[in-house]
């Protein structure tokens, strides 16, 4: 039986008479961050909406779990936790209210013990939780957004500039929590501006430009990623 958890396979997409991505090819072993370094209009929102089946290539295939995407789209969905840079919460709802609503709609009802982990996972303090969201800073945001995907429990999770409005030290709480989860077995695929946050969380870091994966750094026998040579390579590709 495969361990690859995700794979695309000569992926092309066009999007208003434009090819997005051109002809991409990747796989990602179950357990592993893969992290995509891209400018904007590199394709890496682009590559995470093919993976849930919300976009349809033109060209090959996207697959999760071993299942299309595109012929497959509720099954592959049922796979993955999605975290966008932006997450559509609802601002008149508190934190726990929030959580309980959107989890009810994939049928998940968790335990409030499990809510309160989850919060705690991310940092949320305390005494926010009960409060609407209106009141929130979008680093409180984007931490209920992380929490919400983390009771998910998928196989898979899907990030989008994951890292968005979080200090620093929001940030290595969230990193933490990322491999975490990849010790667990969960599969992630993160797409992100965060070159250095990239290298000190990801097994493998791919550089995307115009479509097209240019190059694909691993981690080394001691988990590490040369960042100064990712650097190069992703600076040399932003002015090419």
């Amino acid at each position: 039986m495969s361990n690859c958890a995700l794979k695309a396979s000569e992926l092309e997409v066009i999007r208003g008479g434009k090819a997005v991505l051109t002809g991409m090819s990747f796989e990602i072993k179950q357990g592993e961050v893969f992290a995509l370094l891209g400018g904007n209009g590199a394709g890496k929102s682009t590559t995470l909406l093919t993976f849930m089946g919300l976009l349809k290539p033109t060209r090959g295939v996207a697959e999760v779990m071993g299942q299309s995407a595109a012929e497959q789209p509720d099954a592959v969905r049922s796979q993955i936790a999605y975290l966008p840079e932006s997450a559509a919460l609802y601002d008149h709802l508190t934190a726990w209210e929030n959580l309980t609503y959107f989890l009810s709609l994939s049928q998940c009802r968790p335990e409030p013990k499990a809510l309160s982990d989850a919060l705690d996972a991310v940092s949320l303090p305390v005494e926010s939780r009960g409060k609407p969201l209106k009141s929130y800073s979008k680093g409180m945001r984007q931490k209920v957004a992380i929490a919400l995907a983390l009771l998910r429990e998928t196989p898979v999770l899907l990030l989008d500039e994951p890292t968005s409005g979080l200090d620093p030290s929001a940030v290595e709480d969230f990193h933490d929590i990322i491999e975490r989860l990849a010790s667990n077995g969960v599969t992630i695929l993160m797409v992100t501006h965060d070159l250095y946050g990239a290298c000190q969380v990801a097994n493998r870091v791919g550089i995307l430009r115009a479509g097209q994966l240019v190059d694909v750094f691993e981690a080394d026998a001691d988990g590490n990623i040369e960042i100064n040579t990712v650097r190069d390579l992703f600076l040399q590709q932003q002015v090419a």
